[in-house]
């Protein structure tokens, strides 16, 4: 597909602005009935079912349908969901264009913060159980949403500066769109003959703070269309998915990039996913347990936190000791430490074997994994979709098959991307097959621990 072909698609959302604000304020309603509503219900009983309780319908759009496909849609046409859908976008730009105005603070800059929010939000979700009850949801969700709006009223003028620094799945939604085969590209030769257009240009209002002028990947734009024919020189186009990884990885390519990807979304997020099913948890829970009980100390067993703090419902029989919670914390951000070490090794060994080191192309080559990473991530959240609709009576005896195929897939498409990575440096054939023999130890890796989570454990 042409850029001409998908140039009437950006005029169009351009033209209907109007209308996407008003499917946005639909969207934000239905967000708030789904977060609300199951909160101040009952917990469902063991009779409930999606299409009779409105709690567990709530946990199958949120966890089964919402989120990953939510992701999907990243790698399918961009931060498209972000732009045209997102509630907290919505939310935090109409507060920004009510708010104070204030400049952006420096710290807020920062660019760990999209690994960090997401690595203590992942975190914090495992440990309230935000896949099981309402009230967490709530908690965590609406908690976001809330702080989106606040950041929003109180800084910048009609943008989403929340989107920008603070959200937390701003950095996972940034690395999958690199995949994306559209973006809005940028004529530099047409923006500079703008500067001597008679015609007076029209001033762009980008919520997210895309500098447009120097945009050359995806990963920032929110694709809302705004910017659609802007000074002769942005129009939407179809790119090879491979692109901007490959070919624009050494320019655009960050350590903070790098740290989400091989501890976060390979590290962290497969330890919150595993934790639940590793048999070897248990065994290690029971034998710290022993150890406490002949020593005497007893109080890591009470369960009297709070359930916005640990999860706590004694009525279902599910309440979470402080030993509970450290075992969780410990094993999720041990998950983290181990897989984001041992990859770091692997691809800098990977990268040193291209030639004198260079700490770019170690970030460059990291981004390799991004298919993978997005797909574990993909098959984590939908096993919760699969697990309510086996409780639901749906056959679900295809869901291996399909799982199998993704995750080779995904591993055949990083493996493609390492080879495209490869061959941006000059080395000889020999140096990159070797970086890419040992970069396929990293995929082995991340495979041995998606096959024990769903076909060993």
């Amino acid at each position: 597909m042409s850029a001409l072909a998908l140039a009437p698609l950006g005029h169009w959302l351009q033209s209907h602005a109007g209308l996407i604000r008003r499917v946005q304020w639909v969207v934000v309603l239905f967000y708030a009935a789904l977060l609300v509503l199951p909160a101040v219900l009952p917990l469902p009983d063991e009779r409930a079912h999606i299409v009779n309780n409105l709690t567990i319908f709530a946990q199958f759009i949120f966890w089964g349908i919402w989120w990953p496909f939510v992701l999907l849609s990243m790698v399918l046409v961009g931060r498209a969901w972000c732009g045209v859908l997102c509630p907290e976008g919505a939310l935090t730009e109409w507060a920004s264009g009510r708010g104070r105005n204030r400049s952006i603070p420096r710290w807020m800059r920062w660019g760990g913060w999209p690994f960090v929010a997401f690595s203590l939000t992942t975190l914090y979700g495992q440990l309230v159980s935000v896949y099981q009850y309402p009230k967490a949801v709530l908690l965590v969700l609406g908690g976001s949403t809330a702080a989106a709006v606040i950041v929003g009223y109180l800084y910048g003028r009609e943008k989403r500066v929340w989107c920008k620094y603070l959200c937390p799945v701003n950095g996972v939604f940034e690395l999958l769109s690199k995949l994306a085969p559209m973006h809005n590209k940028v004529n530099a030769a047409a923006w500079r003959k703008s500067y001597h257009s008679v015609t007076p240009i029209v001033p762009i209002n980008c919520a997210p703070l895309v500098a447009m002028r120097q945009m050359q990947g995806a990963s920032d734009c929110h694709m809302c269309g705004r910017c659609s024919g802007h000074r002769d020189a942005v129009v939407l186009s179809a790119r090879a998915p491979n692109h901007e990884v490959v070919k624009l990885g050494a320019q655009l390519a960050t350590g903070w990039q790098s740290v989400l990807i091989l501890f976060g979304l390979l590290g962290i997020a497969l330890g919150a996913f595993q934790w639940t099913v590793n048999p070897h948890f248990i065994v290690v829970k029971q034998w710290i347990a022993a150890w406490l009980i002949e020593r005497d100390i007893l109080w890591p067993f009470a369960e009297n936190a709070p359930w916005w703090l640990l999860t706590n419902y004694p009525a279902l029989r599910d309440v979470f000791s402080w030993l509970d919670g450290a075992l969780v914390t410990g094993y999720i951000l041990g998950m983290g430490v181990l897989m984001g070490g041992a990859l770091t090794a692997i691809i800098g060994l990977a990268s040193r074997l291209l030639g004198p080191w260079q700490r770019q192309r170690f970030h460059h080559l990291s981004q390799a994994l991004i298919p993978l990473a997005g797909g574990g991530v993909f098959l984590g959240l939908s096993a919760l979709t699969v697990n309510l609709l086996k409780n639901d009576g749906v056959p679900v005896s295809w869901v291996g098959d399909l799982r199998l195929l993704l995750l080779i897939g995904a591993s055949l498409w990083s493996f493609w991307l390492a080879a495209g990575v490869t061959r941006q440096y000059p080395a000889s054939a020999s140096q990159r097959w070797a970086a890419l023999g040992v970069f396929s130890l990293a995929l082995a890796l991340v495979d041995i621990n998606w096959v024990l989570m769903f076909w060993i454990w």
